[in-house]
């Protein structure tokens, strides 16, 4: 394997049963299989990805001291701003060499959540940049949602079985800077690797390569998406909720060679994440007596705090 399969959305909402079957079967094989695709006519288009990179990078140009003021203590680093090296992989110390900010849910007046979700931190400097984040914050959703309704038929489930937990859902939008790379790292990468903690990760093209997955065969590949699809793929929540069916993937952004280590890298993953009360127990038409139940019972809120803690957004 030398790229991560390609398929198309509007295959499955073509209203087409061919086209749609067809969709359902190569997203569902590949999710299998590597655990990655490439999507293509999604719900993003090009003019809202280049007034959301722009916003994003006049962000991240602020002086330092004014991006640390949008730097919220006590919420784990789910809404507004996380600084350098913050952040690491699952099971690392070392921090991983970015800074981001995160957009979160604005549920509807009758979600009935719960527990409340944090409030959005609002960028004064820039006030197009929350509203252009929250913007594209609902077109990947609402691609996620196509994404999911077509794994659901996969695995056996009613089509619509993943929309009441991810409508209202705990979803983050995170625009990431890696910075220049100004001396020798030791050891620290861009991304440690690792795999992801939600039911499925949605990524906009980055600005500059890096991205690379872990196959069966243990070989890195590099995720070459065409300029306009999105990456998409299975995060740790699913993987256990289909009892290892689907494979979360573990992943990395190397940093580039040094001749350009210069050059900034942006990108703009979502991570939908389902409403906190959904059980991730192992689905029943995931169980047979090839496959018996590998994980114990859990609800996505308590998966989501412990693996906070793992990564070093929040203390024990």
């Amino acid at each position: 394997m030398t790229n991560i399969p390609s398929v198309d959305l509007s295959d499955f909402i073509s209203g087409d049963p061919i086209r749609k079957q067809k969709f359902i079967s190569e997203i569902g094989k590949a999710y299998e299989e590597i655990g990655f695709v490439s999507l293509s006519n999604h719900f993003l288009d090009t003019s809202l990805v280049e007034r959301l990179y722009s916003g994003v990078k006049s962000f991240f140009a602020l002086p330092q001291a004014t991006k640390e003021a949008y730097e919220i203590e006590g919420l784990g680093g789910q809404r507004g701003y996380v600084s350098f090296g913050k952040e690491h992989a699952k099971g690392q110390t070392k921090g991983d060499l970015k800074e981001f900010f995160h957009f979160g849910q604005q549920p509807s007046a009758d979600a009935n959540l719960e527990a409340p979700y944090p409030s959005n931190v609002v960028v004064t400097e820039y006030p197009e940049f929350n509203a252009t984040g929250m913007e594209a914050y609902r077109m990947l959703e609402k691609t996620g949602i196509y994404v999911l309704r077509a794994l659901a038929l996969y695995m056996d489930l009613d089509e619509y079985y993943f929309d009441h937990w991810v409508t209202n859902g705990n979803s983050i939008l995170r625009p990431i800077h890696y910075p220049p790379i100004a001396q020798e790292p030791k050891g620290a990468v861009r991304a440690g690797a690792h795999g992801d903690i939600n039911l499925i990760t949605l990524l906009m093209g980055a600005s500059t390569g890096g991205l690379q997955v872990l196959t069966k065969e243990g070989q890195w590949v590099d995720a070459l998406p065409k300029e306009d699809e999105l990456v998409i793929n299975v995060g740790d929540m699913l993987e256990r909720h289909t009892n290892n069916k689907l494979r979360s993937t573990i992943h990395r952004v190397v940093n580039p060679p040094k001749e350009q280590w210069g050059t900034p890298r942006y990108s703009i993953p979502f991570f939908m994440h389902p409403r906190s009360d959904m059980r991730l127990d192992c689905l029943e038409t995931c169980i047979d007596a090839k496959h018996p139940i590998a994980y114990d019972g859990i609800s996505a809120g308590e998966f989501l705090q412990q693996r906070l803690v793992e990564i070093g957004l929040l203390k024990k």
